[in-house]
């Protein structure tokens, strides 16, 4: 008897030595405190790049060329994080973003432009590889606590963006910190230092990617890309979807408005009233207000129904401020126009915490079938916006960009508003 219990005792031992699986709640953790640090660096570095790189303007060209390529492999990303797994995508992502901070430090044509057209192709592979990861995680946790799907991509994805958001926060008030302007008025001074620091923040990010578990879905990926042509059809199957037609202008506005802050803001509203230091400090407090928009955004999201009027809280806020910019603002002295720079980043930080977390959740809750494909078109639509804006930011009006802005929101807002009447069906979305 003795001998069959220290059998059965010695069968037992490895399955209670086994190290219990990670949360699905757990991965997203360790997810969104890598996308804190690769972004608290890079974000903060984008914000600078049309003042801090502004001779002959490198910066904004860079940006052009990095959104261009950016744009040019989202087509493709899709097929890619399926045959890596978004796992393994996620980490070869982030050796673009550790090239551009190097770059950075030898700001030159011969440096910046290189780093910027391989941090496109790395971007959109990190990018599609964020979505498919999430949104996986999200179902899987709902599936296995029994709760229903929309409310738990809702959760999962303003828990992301609202960490995420506080990337603007972190690496601009080291932005702030550490940047000091010239006597001149025109020039900086603590810029190495500065990229140095967001190194080792790129270097922590990098090792939490890493722990990362692995995420391998019960799928086929063999006959997915047995041919090029079925490789092609998977690509393109969203687009034959009239709910991502009449999504893709908003998530075209989505990467302007993205664009519009980091390249337009900066330097034609801020930069005049409180110098090229002062950039970090308006972009700490944009990144303030995306925080808490996109954690109250999540909270909220159950469907498509709710997910409209969120979005037209951000879109209504942004409107006003596109237009009171076109038809009332000038730069003014004193502490009242000191502070006017810093109470338009916090009302635009509103609608790009609202975009991201919706836009995520219902990509996810509409295409769940082909969510990287869904993804994939997020970023080449949203990445070829931004292009669009920093390659016209040093050549138009800040005028002229502001009725840009204001027609791409009434018209990309219209058509989301017709979304909503054309997904009926309780079927199209997962209650």
């Amino acid at each position: 008897m003795d001998t069959r219990r220290d059998d059965e005792e010695e069968a037992a031992a490895p399955l209670l030595a086994a190290p219990a699986p990670r949360s699905h709640a757990a991965d997203v953790h360790v997810l969104s405190a890598a996308f804190v640090c690769l972004f608290s660096a890079y974000s903060a570095a984008q914000n600078l790049q049309s003042t801090v790189n502004d001779e002959g303007d490198l910066g904004t060209v860079s940006m052009g060329v990095l959104y261009t390529s950016f744009t040019l492999f989202a087509v493709a990303a899709s097929p890619v994080v399926r045959w890596l797994g978004a796992s393994r995508a996620l980490v070869i992502g982030t050796s673009g973003y550790l090239l551009f901070i190097l770059a950075n430090l030898v700001p030159t044509w011969y440096t910046m432009v290189p780093a910027s057209l391989y941090l496109g192709f790395t971007a959109s592979i990190i990018w599609v590889g964020q979505g498919t990861y999430l949104t996986s995680a999200a179902l899987s946790h709902a599936r296995d606590n029994n709760l229903p799907d929309g409310p738990t991509l809702g959760s999962f994805n303003g828990e992301f963006w609202g960490v995420f958001a506080s990337t603007q926060v972190i690496g601009n008030l080291i932005s702030l910190a550490l940047l000091r302007n010239g006597k001149d008025g025109g020039s900086v001074t603590g810029k190495n230092l500065l990229f140095v620091v967001f190194l080792g923040c790129m270097i922590i990010g990098i090792v939490l990617m890493c722990l990362l578990s692995k995420r391998d879905e019960k799928r086929d990926n063999a006959s997915t890309h047995s041919s090029f042509g079925s490789m092609l059809k998977y690509i393109v199957a969203p687009l034959k979807d009239r709910r991502m037609i009449l999504l893709i202008p908003l998530i075209a506005y989505s990467g302007l408005q993205q664009a519009f802050v980091w390249a337009v803001f900066t330097k034609s509203i801020v930069t005049p009233v409180l110098g090229i230091s002062g950039v970090g400090g308006a972009m700490a407090i944009y990144g303030a207000s995306d925080v808490v928009c996109s954690l109250v955004a999540g909270r909220f999201t159950s469907g498509l129904h709710s997910a409209t009027f969120i979005v037209s809280v951000g879109a209504i806020v942004q409107a006003v401020v596109l237009f009171w910019l076109l038809l009332f603002y000038s730069p003014m002295e004193g502490l009242l126009g000191a502070a006017i720079p810093l109470f338009i980043g916090a009302l635009w930080g509103v609608g790009d915490g609202v975009l991201n977390t919706q836009l995520s959740a219902l990509l996810g809750l509409l295409f769940e079938d082909v969510k990287e494909a869904a993804f994939a078109q997020l970023k080449v639509w949203q990445s070829g916006a931004i292009a669009v804006i920093f390659f016209l930011s040093p050549s138009i009006t800040l005028q002229a960009m502001l009725i840009l802005m204001a027609t791409s929101l009434v018209i990309s807002f219209g058509l989301f508003l017709l979304l909503t009447l054309v997904v009926e069906k309780p079927s199209s979305i997962r209650a």
